[in-house]
């Protein structure tokens, strides 16, 4: 599904292409109570909230950004909010630092996604937040931001001076589209074969200039591919996983661009083996041409299952 947005006096006229047809939507346009406020130090350590109308404290979902580590931004669909709204599901949607190759590389942006959900919690109260029911998803880099706080061991510290570090990094689920399960060069190269990992972004999350160096890497610098991939850190008491894929399946042509493939199903495959291992509940949809299911609304009661497990 597809969404194209246009404003008319206060309204958002939400155009949507699901199986190849159009539809049209009203939906008032959301006024989150909180724009652009910051919960980090850093520029780009900025996010957005929009609060579900609820008495009671409300799950929350956090759309994390796509865009190769590089670009993009926090915009979500207001389509998509509305969504979560109807559900009494609170959502925010934030920014974090993009990698430059020098002096902002990996796992940088990963640690602006976990602050964020460290600030998030420490505002449950002010903002009406069930901290205890909380899930992240995105897509391409959003999505292994997601995996990466999903799967990684709590970064909480209790004797921080800064509150907000002493707040817990684990969530309930993990959605993603077209996530990479491991931003590791020589593992994407086994996985998804052609020149994906030559995408000139696995390149500057790790400040490497050369395939030569990509492949090669200094003990110290397979010690960051390591501590920088979801994968690596997947563990039996994860939260569980539903993941989309809608690029291509099979072998990348012989002809294959650099970074071609970089959304491919067998990272999906790849974590889904893991997951079935460690009995770990999961969600594996291929569709190319993203037909078929809508995979929007089954995201959603996939998280709602989820939040009701917790007590």
């Amino acid at each position: 599904m597809i969404a194209f947005v246009r404003r008319f006096t206060g309204l958002l006229i939400v155009l949507l292409v699901c199986d190849g047809a159009w539809s049209q939507e009203k939906v008032a346009a959301p006024k989150p109570p909180q724009l652009d406020v910051k919960y980090g130090p850093a520029e780009r350590n900025v996010l957005d909230f929009y609060q579900a109308k609820s008495e009671q404290p409300t799950p929350l979902v956090i759309y994390i950004h796509g865009g190769g580590f590089v670009g993009g931004n926090k915009n979500v669909a207001p389509a998509q909010v509305k969504m979560f709204h109807d559900a009494g599901i609170s959502v925010a949607s934030i920014h974090y630092r993009f990698v430059d190759g020098k002096d902002v590389i990996f796992p940088a942006p990963q640690h602006d996604g976990a602050r964020a959900v460290q600030f998030l919690r420490s505002k449950a109260r002010e903002w009406n937040i069930d901290s205890k029911r909380v899930a992240c998803f995105g897509g391409s880099a959003g999505a292994g931001i997601s995996m990466w706080i999903g799967f990684h061991e709590d970064l909480a510290d209790p004797q921080s001076v800064d509150p907000i570090k002493r707040e817990s990094t684990r969530i309930q689920a993990i959605g993603t589209f077209g996530g990479q399960s491991t931003y590791d060069p020589i593992k994407i190269k086994e996985l998804i074969g052609g020149r994906a990992w030559e995408h000139p972004s696995i390149f500057k999350v790790y400040g490497v200039r050369t395939a030569e160096e990509a492949l090669h890497p200094t003990p110290e610098k397979q010690k960051l591919y390591d501590e920088s991939s979801a994968y690596t850190h997947l563990t039996k008491d994860d939260p569980p996983l539903y993941m989309v894929y809608t690029e291509a399946d099979g072998p990348l042509p012989a002809d294959a661009r650099p970074g071609q493939g970089i959304h491919h199903p067998n990272f999906g495959r790849h974590l889904k083996a893991k997951m079935d291992e460690l009995m770990i509940e999961n969600v594996f949809v291929n569709q190319p041409g993203g037909r078929h299911r809508n995979v929007h609304v089954e995201m959603l009661e996939f998280f709602q299952r989820q939040f009701a497990k917790v007590k």
